[in-house]
């Protein structure tokens, strides 16, 4: 395959304008092209539109304005041609075949053989694109969905196309991996894929059981976010941030292309729904779908649809007692298991959710994917589930479940039936040996265990500390040997905040690296690198004059720091998401930063008043 230098993308809507913003941001140049719009003095008005919306949606697509001066904006009529100098051409325009197949025509007579040339179609199947086309062009052809919005969403589905030759699709996967950041999972050219199959069930049982139940969106949106190990967002809020006419189309795709589908009848389009795409409210992009906004600056207040009514009113806040009772169990799988043993609307609610889930995902095994792996990747990179249908099962238990779904007369799989039959009690399992990690995922196919592949480059703490231990551990911060003679200095606090623990252990990874280590990485496997000191204890510590403490605290810390900066051996920061105060100010000592692309760092302690007390001023 020759190397990548330039990008063309066809379409210049919001999905085709970030997947060129992401490509850019990796340092490629972009030909974004779209239709010529009527009554538009600008033969390129829809190209630089879908680059201005880019850079002003919220969240944002572009990284810097660097990045956006990559994309050169073009359209159709007068540029197609340009696709003759790209390597790879991606095309996003409208959900529609005619539409994608006579593009694909005018590109074929005009790309460099050789070139990749793939659809962003989220459920089109990509042999009715390409029928008739070439055989050159066939083999080249390929599936690259990208999950919306690309910059953010790990997930990138990869779909083969009938005559897709394997390298093209090995170095499609690289290529999404090492330089856009994404989570690539294989996948079969079915309907809506893997992702957005499970995630249209779970949607749109979601929507059955909020009905059945009369809950509120609040009620739902509560049950339904971090409490089960899913985003903020949960399943309203969701909706509204994609777009109502978004998620209804994906539903009303899935019904028409899966006439075999088991829960076909759930994507049937609610009344409710129905109506709110009569009256344009499509969420966040009309201003109001099943919340809206009302007022301005501080009496800005935000009201929820009542389903019944179809009339706004305030947001209430939503309290189930078997939730509050469960709200301080950090384990999320002990939590799940106390919320659906209750026989509460809350734990009947999430009893019945996770039922039909996992049960889904296992008929989708082999249809959608020969492994369950790719099912619970594409769960957890594509719409932010801290568990996999199949790893949530595991957490509730698959033998205690099953059983209990036998009592109410559930039809079980017959490929989980026979695992359990195998004696095998979860769907996957540890395997480390030797010191090193390992997992063994059950194959449904064959009926056995399988050992899972390590993913290149990618190394996870929990795993390797449960492969060989630790070289030494506190409440807040531990040391692991991460093979290769690299130490790793790992925070694990609360938000990974700093506190004594983790100074002390600045003092411990120094001895170890004059004892034999050759090299420190401060790296975690938290949500953030670090939020910094802990400023409440700081406050109570100077509303009660303990002026003294104080002292010696901020100056242990700054030893800390310097220590770091005149280490013996090389230290390495790994540094994502926030990375704030005393988190900076480590990373700033740090030899090297290596730092994710989603860091946000900073000496927020200006903001209340407070000088960093690291030697972040320097």
């Amino acid at each position: 395959m020759k190397p990548l230098r330039r990008v063309a993308v066809l379409g210049a809507g919001t999905m085709g304008a970030r997947i060129a913003a992401q490509f850019a941001n990796a340092g490629f140049a972009v030909d974004l092209l779209d239709i010529v719009l009527p009554d538009q003095p600008k033969r390129n008005a829809a190209a630089l539109a879908g680059i201005e919306n880019a850079a002003k949606q919220r969240p944002v697509a572009f990284f810097t304005d660097a990045a956006r001066a990559l994309i050169a904006p073009g359209n159709f009529e007068d540029d197609l041609g340009r696709v003759g100098r790209c390597e790879w051409i991606v095309e996003a325009v409208a959900e529609n075949l005619e539409i994608k197949r006579a593009l694909w025509r005018r590109v074929a007579a005009l790309r460099a053989p050789g070139s990749i040339v793939s659809t962003n179609t989220s459920g089109i199947p990509l042999a009715r694109i390409s029928e008739g086309f070439d055989s050159e062009f066939r083999q080249h052809f390929l599936g690259t969905h990208f999950f919306n919005p690309p910059r953010y969403l790990h997930l990138a589905e990869v779909i083969p196309g009938a005559e897709t030759r394997p390298e093209v699709l090995a170095w499609v996967a690289s290529f999404c991996d090492l330089h856009l950041g994404k989570g690539v999972v294989p996948c079969k050219d079915t309907p809506n894929f893997i992702g957005n199959r499970l995630g249209c069930f779970f949607g749109a049982k979601v929507g059955l059981l909020a009905e059945a139940g009369d809950f509120s969106v609040e009620e739902v949106d509560a049950l339904t976010g971090p409490l089960i190990g899913l985003p903020k967002s949960a399943s309203f809020r969701l909706i509204d941030i994609i777009g109502l006419d978004v998620w209804v189309h994906v539903l009303r795709n899935l019904y028409e292309a899966a006439p075999l589908d088991p829960a076909r009848e759930l994507y049937r389009i609610p009344d409710v729904m129905q109506q709110m795409m009569e009256r344009g409210w499509l969420g966040e992009k009309r201003g109001q779908g099943f919340y809206k906004r009302v007022g301005k600056g501080a009496d800005k207040e935000i009201w929820a649809l009542d389903r019944n009514t179809l009339e706004y009113r305030l947001a209430q806040k939503v309290k189930f007692p078997a939730v509050e009772a469960v709200r301080g169990i950090e384990d999320l799988g002990q939590r799940l298991r106390a919320l659906v043993a209750g026989d509460d609307r809350a734990g009947q609610f999430l009893w019945t959710l996770f039922r039909g889930f996992v049960l889904y995902a296992a008929r989708m095994v082999p249809e959608i994917s020969d492994r369950i792996v790719e099912i619970d990747r594409a769960m957890r990179w594509g719409y932010g589930f801290t568990l996999g249908p199949f790893e949530l099962w595991d957490a509730l238990g698959v033998p205690e479940t099953v059983e209990r779904m036998r009592r109410e007369e559930c039809a079980i799989p017959e490929n989980v039936e026979r695992m359990l039959a195998s004696g095998a009690q979860s769907f996957y399992e540890d395997a480390d040996a030797g010191g090193e990690p390992g997992t063994r995922y059950f194959d449904l196919n064959a009926g056995g265990y399988a050992g899972l592949e390590q993913r290149p480059g990618v190394m996870a703490l929990g795993e390797i500390k449960r492969a060989r231990g630790v070289v030494k551990t506190s409440p807040g911060a531990s040391l692991v040997d991460l093979g290769d003679g690299v130490l790793c200095l790992e925070f694990h606090s609360k938000m990974n905040a700093l506190g004594e623990d983790m100074v002390q252990m600045v003092a411990g990874a120094l001895d170890e690296l004059d004892g034999g280590f050759e090299a420190l990485v401060v790296a975690n496997d938290g949500e953030n690198f670090s939020v910094g000191a802990n400023l409440m204890t700081v406050l109570v510590a100077a509303q009660e004059g303990r002026w003294d403490a104080l002292d010696t605290a901020i100056r242990r810390f700054q030893a800390a720091c310097m220590a770091l900066k005149y280490a013996s051996r090389p230290v390495v920061a790994a540094v994502f998401g926030m990375a704030l105060g005393g988190g900076c100010e480590v990373a700033l000592h740090a030899g090297r930063a290596q730092a994710s692309a989603e860091t946000y760092m900073g000496l927020v302690e200006t903001g209340v008043g407070l000088i960093p007390a690291g030697g972040g001023c320097k």
